[in-house]
């Protein structure tokens, strides 16, 4: 059984404090954060695959190795046709190029005298620069094997190297850059439904063909064996317009992924987005538009960045002067307000069935139906209310300094608790605004029924509001 450390509250929930950096796994640049360590010939695995690995280095590494590749290759000649001449006896002081005309010596070399001569003839022959000066003749069958190979090796050396520079600077990785995500996601209603959001945009031009957008949740999770699996990945079904995952990528688009009964969010409420400890990374994939290479992008957000009750201002208006669509990145972050429930999506998805059940039985006889339905909404709505209660609410009854509506017997109904001075959003879609809406959201869980509850429900536990301005300012 796998039991979660400590019994207190948390300190998301402890006054004066704010919520501290999480752990993540792809920072907000799209690097992962992941170091190695303790591989087995390490050094050598890379060797083997020597081209991506300086394909990856950074550039002052991969400069290095392309200057050391050229000079190490011209010494190496330089010393091949140093011992050449020295074993053809052609550094002899009678066999010097000023002696050669008079004794009729013929080198393997003309006009090779030394080792910084022979360094010279080394670079004319790899890059066939030729000034005439020194050639080979056919007097040593090794010089002229030697000036095939290094030929050949001086053809093959440049185009390894151009090749691992020029991949280097055509990387699609660069063309991330231009590709933006939200610094924040949301939580908001659409529909009906809660859903997670994030924005993404491309700033170029030259757009990405074939985009397609996907998002894994990452937590701990623990199995019904007791293994702990810190690190488990699970996929979120997202989409944008009402369409798939692809993405038509002409302007910034809104990814929504909806919080329904297979969505790995379901049973996560605001209190859990705040105490739970989980990482959302976000892959946008597509085909470069100018080059044809398949680029990836990646973003993640922790739970202190997202928010819970906002929405996404539009970005994309209609110029009427151009005739075309124009597009305000200084808005593309910005986010506003909205009344959100902060229960479950699951708890919500409760509540309007309990709505629709109790509707669609309401004209019926049987009061045993209606019996059981009414302690189905008693469950519910003391779940719900203690939901609400957990943030910076008070029970109304202790703030007016008596029961209200019926009185303190048997017979009085409880108080919803309605939310002190701040500004905050716990409303039900469809219940009016501002905290005034908890005695109407009251009054709509009683019109669900002829009367009010029956007695003897017992009331919701009265909560004192103890908790940061710094906490609460996430759901605003």
């Amino acid at each position: 059984m796998c039991l979660r450390r400590g019994t207190q509250r948390s300190r998301a929930f402890r006054p004066g404090t704010t919520r501290k950096y999480r752990k993540r796994a792809i920072l907000k640049n799209g690097e992962c954060n992941i170091t190695t360590s303790k591989v087995s010939q390490q050094h050598l695995r890379f060797l083997q695959d020597i081209f991506t690995t300086l394909v990856d280095a950074q550039w002052r590494w991969t400069l290095l190795v392309f200057a050391f590749s050229f000079i190490g290759s011209w010494l190496f000649f330089a010393v091949i046709w140093w011992l050449i001449a020295f074993t053809h006896g052609d550094l002899e002081e009678m066999h010097l190029p000023d002696n050669q005309a008079e004794n009729g010596w013929v080198p393997c070399v003309f006009n090779i005298q030394s080792f910084t001569s022979c360094f010279l003839f080394s670079i004319e022959t790899q890059h066939t620069i030729g000034y005439g000066v020194r050639t080979t003749t056919e007097e040593c069958p090794e010089a002229i094997f030697i000036m095939c190979f290094q030929s050949i090796y001086g053809v093959m050396i440049q185009a390894f190297m151009v090749g691992i520079v020029f991949a280097k600077m055509t990387r699609p990785k660069h063309r991330t850059q231009t590709l933006l995500f939200s610094k924040q996601a949301v939580i908001c209603q659409r529909d009906g439904e809660l859903c997670f959001m994030f924005r993404v945009g491309d700033m170029r031009k030259s757009h990405i063909i074939g985009a397609s957008i996907r998002a894994q949740l990452i937590r701990t999770r623990c199995t019904k064996e007791g293994e702990v699996l810190s690190q488990y990945q699970s996929e979120l079904d997202v989409g944008a317009d009402g369409c798939a995952s692809d993405l038509f990528f002409i302007w910034p688009q809104i990814v929504v992924h909806r919080i329904n009964a297979d969505s790995p969010m379901y049973n996560m409420s605001a209190s859990d987005l705040l105490q739970d400890r989980f990482e959302i990374v976000v892959i946008l994939e597509g085909t470069v538009e100018s080059t044809g290479q398949s680029t990836q992008a990646r973003s993640s957000y922790v739970n202190a960045e997202i928010l819970w009750g906002h929405r996404f201002e539009p970005v994309v208006f209609y110029n009427k002067e151009s005739q075309g669509y124009e597009i305000n990145y200084s808005r593309f972050d910005e986010t506003t307000q909205v009344d959100t429930p902060l229960c479950s999506a699951r708890e919500l998805a409760e509540f309007y069935k309990i709505q629709d059940d109790y509707r669609s039985n309401d004209n019926l006889d049987n009061i045993s139906s209606k019996t059981l339905l009414e302690k189905r909404w008693q469950y519910k709505y003391r779940s719900l209310m203690d939901t609400l209660s957990q943030f910076n609410v008070e029970d109304e009854t202790n703030s007016r300094g008596g029961g209200g509506g019926g009185g303190g017997g048997a017979n009085s109904v409880p108080r919803t608790p309605v939310i002190s001075n701040r500004r905050t959003y716990l409303t039900i879609q469809g219940v009016p605004r501002r905290p005034r809406s908890y005695l109407q959201l009251e009054n709509n869980l009683r019109n669900l029924f002829d009367g009010p509850p029956p007695a003897g429900s017992p009331p919701p536990p009265a909560v004192v509001s103890d908790h940061s301005n710094g906490e609460q300012s996430q759901f605003h």
